[in-house]
């Protein structure tokens, strides 16, 4: 039988929406001859709903959804994600699902057996397990329908697992010998190469065909690639859709021969793919057209205006240049260049008077203290509030510019720099926002080569530059990876890298320090595997000396 799988990009809670696109899908393959059509996790409702699932009417929501989409796409299989009540007396109220609509009905349902609690997932919170599973006869096959989590427990594959239960060994060994696996799978940094070697690993060992369809899109700070996939039975690829983007591909069951679709290849294009990605959805999903970035000559403003223009089009992108006191002349050329290179207009609003007022104000209470942060603060503050109220009069979504190593350390205004809806490079170190702005300047020459090559200052004081207050980003970044990504300790982190200890408890009391700042900032896009966000949770007031 010729299979599809319909690799979308919902829209979490929009029901209608989100049923629409897999109706318009589901016809599309049963145009091109195919029996069934294989949709991600949670498809219906988008994923991750968190307690959305509490309210009752968006189960129902849900439940007519899927009446609606098995009434609509007669004459091919679908297979969906879904919430489904829970039948149990105690515990969650619901499950995450998977159904075979077929025929007008709904012929089988699935619920997911493995709840991850780790990183960005809270499953346990929401869903209730499934108690058992069932194989299911299709296409002259008996066929294993898993979800996402459920085949990530692989004892061939993991030398640490998880759980004490492997849902698609217990399938197989029941006499399964297809493998479908529905997903929500959200990218982070060499996440695809993991995903696409464990899939196929399953495959070599159980001697089954493994097909894979993941989501696309940005929901909130997540990502989701896609790139969804079908092995053999050696565990080779035979087909795959395209990443960051909705894709319909088919593959024959028996013959086991499909399309392959091109994925983007390399690690810098795989992440400005996924920012340009994430940074689209969630505007339009938010409900902004608009974005409006403050542009300094640096290169974090430089490369979001980019990754924005890219998103949204450079019409609804605007640039503000915001010169202070002791901003150099070249802030203001390099602005202007940028926003030239890229087609974007470009406002310029000083602050060097109200700074003035601001300071002429404070006068009497700051009396015999010298200046120190508080007016450097005050600069990056007035700037947020310019930004803010353009966002107000025009509707636009203010994008903030900070990226992972200042954001990790505290060096960051509350209110001033990290005003703003989205921070779309937070989750990149500052290493690494230099060589995502080369990659885009290998497509295209747009961020000024002065740009790339100054010192980097938030030029707050006469002649300032980062290395006054922090340590080279090389050293820094290496220090902020193992110890957030790793969790590594000071005396671990000083010997794998011959750092001073001194230096890197240093850096390590600044992050601690600082996660009321964190917990304060506006949502990012991940790209690691342990971003600052809702998927690494620590305590603001805690003595974390060890």
């Amino acid at each position: 039988m010729k299979i599809a799988l319909g690799q979308i990009n919902p829209t979490v809670g929009d029901f209608a929406g989100n049923a629409a696109k897999i109706i318009q899908f589901s016809q599309q393959a049963r145009s091109a001859d195919a029996g069934l059509i294989v949709f991600p996790e949670l498809s219906i409702c988008g994923y991750p709903p968190r307690d959305l699932v509490e309210r009752a009417s968006f189960v129902v929501h849900n439940r007519e959804a899927a009446e609606h989409i098995a009434a609509e796409t007669r004459g091919i299989a679908v297979i969906c994600g879904l919430v489904t009540r829970a039948q149990a007396d105690t515990g969650k109220s619901v499950m995450n699902s998977a159904a075979l609509l077929m025929d007008g009905e709904m012929k089988f349902v699935q619920s997911k057996m493995l709840l991850p609690t780790y990183d960005v997932f809270d499953e346990l919170r929401n869903f209730a397990p499934a108690r058992s599973q069932v194989l299911f006869p299709f296409c002259g096959k008996q066929m294993a329908l898993t979800i996402c989590e459920d085949a990530w427990n692989d004892k061939h594959f993991w030398p640490r697992r998880l759980y004490s239960f492997d849902p698609v060994e217990a399938l197989v060994q029941a006499g399964g010998n297809f493998v479908l696996n529905i997903s929500a799978s959200p990218f982070w940094t060499r996440k695809r190469e993991l995903r696409r070697e464990m899939l196929a690993t399953i495959a070599r060992n159980d001697r089954v065909p493994v097909a894979f369809v993941n989501q696309v899109g940005g929901n909130d700070s997540l990502v989701f690639d896609g790139s969804s996939l079908v092995f053999d039975r050696e565990g080779r690829v035979i087909a795959q859709a395209k990443s960051f983007e909705e894709d319909l591909i088919f593959f024959d069951s028996d013959s086991l021969a499909g399309e392959m679709h091109q994925q983007i290849d390399g690690e810098e294009a795989s992440i400005y793919a996924a920012l340009v990605l994430g940074t689209r959805d969630y505007m339009r999903k938010c409900g902004f057209r608009q974005a409006i970035v403050g542009v300094s000559g640096g290169i974090d403003s430089a490369l979001t205006a980019a990754i924005a223009v890219e998103a949204v089009g450079a019409a609804n992108v605007m640039a503000i240049g915001m010169p202070g006191p002791y901003s150099s002349p070249g802030s203001i050329s390099d602005a202007k260049q940028l926003a030239e290179n890229l087609g974007i207009g470009f406002e310029i609003l000083p602050i060097t008077e109200i700074f003035e007022r601001f300071k002429k104000t404070l006068a009497g209470v700051f009396q015999g203290r010298a200046e120190d942060v508080a007016e450097e603060n005050i600069q990056s503050r007035i700037r947020g509030s310019l930004l803010m109220a353009l966002s107000n009069k025009f509707g636009a979504l203010v994008l903030s510019t900070g990226n992972k190593s200042e954001l990790g350390v505290g060096y960051c205004t509350l209110y001033g720099d990290m005003a703003g809806g989205l921070a779309v490079i937070n989750d990149l170190p500052k290493t690494l926002v230099y060589r995502l702005s080369e990659y885009v300047n290998s497509r295209r020459r747009i961020i000024p080569q002065a740009t790339l090559d100054k010192p980097p200052s938030a030029e707050l004081r006469p002649g300032q530059v980062d290395s006054d207050t922090l340590p080279a980003y090389e050293v820094l970044d290496a220090i902020l990876e193992d110890y957030v990504e790793q969790a590594h300790a000071a005396e671990e982190i000083a010997r794998e890298h011959g750092f001073n200890l001194e230096l890197v408890k240093s850096v390590i009391r600044r992050v601690e320090r600082n996660e009321y700042k964190r917990q304060q900032a506006a949502p990012g896009i991940k790209i690691s595997p342990k971003a600052f966000g809702y998927g690494r949770r620590f305590p603001i007031a805690a003595k974390a000396d060890f």
